[in-house]
């Protein structure tokens, strides 16, 4: 390519250029994707300059793409030069009366033409910012080659509401990913789908990284690509928490019953999927830092069909917020919009306050920091542990919000093992919250009662 082609469509020859014209008139879908960033300036034909830039300045003044019979009469109205007016309006009709061949061919080659611009221009402003040793910009470099690589992308103008109207009540429609908790499945329509943002809310100590853990490893038997984030567990914590989902043997008697997990492993080691495990920093790993991690494995050939991130309290917000609370949201709909631009389903923890210490019901008001990350979030999976189920290895579940299907619904005292990853909602009848509530208040008027009655030395006699 010449020095001058890079500067403006020339290079192309004059018939490409009235092409080009004709279809940014024509067809407003492609008019409209590229209009932004289609410079008068790429042509080299003086008249068609002032056409595309009447049509730039019209659109840009109405939202909409003008008609033949709208650019003359702006091109009549607005050129005082009576030559220029003329051959414009010549040209205009020579536009007009052009044959319509070869029209995605010359689509394609202008989207091109204008990404290599877009890219140049990025590429310029990020020397500059590197030229000033502004590091810290990284996020804004990537969003200039992002906007510079998207050009002529179709812009999203709805759905019909009776489009394909058979996917949408097929029962897979979501293609969801279980979690293995049948409970929970059968609440969620089978599991969390791509683009959804699943969120566990529990204390610390309860067994946030157990259930978690319990997912990932269910994901993965079921085929998937599933990628384990996680900032304050070493990678051999984690790797021997998956054994155990495996093999059924106690985290604590892994070592000694060795030859056993060995001779098990190897009937899970050949799955369709992947199961990666990815420690992070905990000091100043933000949202696109997962991204750009994520990106790599998909450049790799690993396309991640889900990603546990344990937990979002640990990742960084990109920019400095009035308040920490800001901050937290902003980081929560960061996580929640990759999970879309990437087509991935994910899960994240959300650390609980004092208050859900100990609690018989984790409720929504007992999250920390910023509730915007629950609002954000599609699916919200409480759990609480009292003094007495840590010892027992039980926990009580409860559905605090749910995008696409029933909420409100408390498992309450399943069996939830920390040491072998047992988690099983199927012993327990779940009730609602207003259920578990109106049961709670019996349960402590009955302690109540039965406290004063101790004291009294008074039996006790039903009512």
């Amino acid at each position: 390519m010449a020095k001058n082609e890079s500067i403006n469509l020339g290079y192309l020859g004059y018939s490409f250029q009235i092409k080009l014209v004709k279809q940014l008139v024509e067809d407003h879908k492609f008019s409209e994707s590229i209009i932004s960033i289609v410079d008068p300036n790429y042509f080299d034909n003086e008249y068609m300059r002032l056409i595309v830039a009447s049509l730039k300045d019209y659109y840009e003044k109405y939202e909409t793409i003008p008609s033949y019979e709208t650019i003359f009469n702006l091109i009549k109205t607005q050129v005082r030069r009576e030559i220029a007016r003329e051959s414009a309006v010549e040209l205009i009709k020579e536009v007009k009366e052009s044959d319509n061949k070869d029209c995605l061919h010359t689509q394609d080659v202008a989207i091109k033409f204008c990404k290599q611009q877009e890219l140049k221009k990025a590429t310029q402003k990020i020397q500059k910012i590197l030229d000033n040793g502004d590091f810290d910009r990284y996020e804004e470099c990537e969003e200039l080659v992002k906007r510079a690589i998207t050009v002529g992308t179709e812009k999203d103008e709805g759905v019909d509401m009776f489009h394909a109207i058979e996917d949408v009540l097929s029962d897979d429609f979501r293609n969801p990913i279980p979690t293995g908790l049948v409970g929970i499945d059968n609440l969620m329509g089978g599991g969390l789908s791509k683009g959804e943002l699943g969120v566990i809310l529990a204390a610390f100590g309860v067994g946030k990284t157990t259930i978690m853990t319990r997912m990932a490893n269910t994901a993965y038997l079921d085929g998937k690509n599933v990628v384990q984030i996680f900032f304050e567990d070493n990678v051999k914590v984690i790797q021997r928490k998956h054994l155990t989902c495996f093999t059924g043997i106690d985290l604590n008697e892994l070592g000694d019953r060795r030859e056993e997990v060995q001779e098990i492993i190897p009937r899970f080691q050949n799955q369709e999927g992947n199961l990666i495990l990815k420690k992070m920093s905990s000091d100043g790993t933000t949202v696109p830092h997962i991204k750009q991690y994520l990106r790599k494995l998909i450049s790799s050939g690993i396309k991640p069909d889900i990603v546990f991130l344990d937990y979002i309290d640990c990742v960084q917000p990109t920019k400095q917020f009035k308040d920490e609370f800001s901050g937290e949201g902003n980081v929560m709909r960061q996580f929640e919009t990759m999970l879309s631009e990437l087509d991935i389903a994910g899960w994240t923890a959300v650390q609980g306050n004092r208050s859900a210490i100990g609690a018989d019901l984790v409720e929504a008001n007992m999250m920390g920091g910023s509730i915007k990350k629950g609002q954000i979030g599609h699916f919200i999976l409480s759990v609480a542990k009292t003094l007495d189920q840590k010892e027992e290895g039980r926990a009580t579940l409860a559905v605090l919000k749910s995008r696409f299907g029933r909420d409100g619904v408390v498992f309450t005292d399943i069996v939830f093992d920390n040491g072998t990853l047992n988690i099983d909602t199927s012993e327990s009848t779940d009730v609602t919250l207003l259920q578990h509530e109106k049961g709670q208040k019996r349960k402590d008027s009955d302690f109540i009662a039965s406290t004063i009655q101790n004291k009294r030395n008074i039996p006790m006699t039903n009512n």
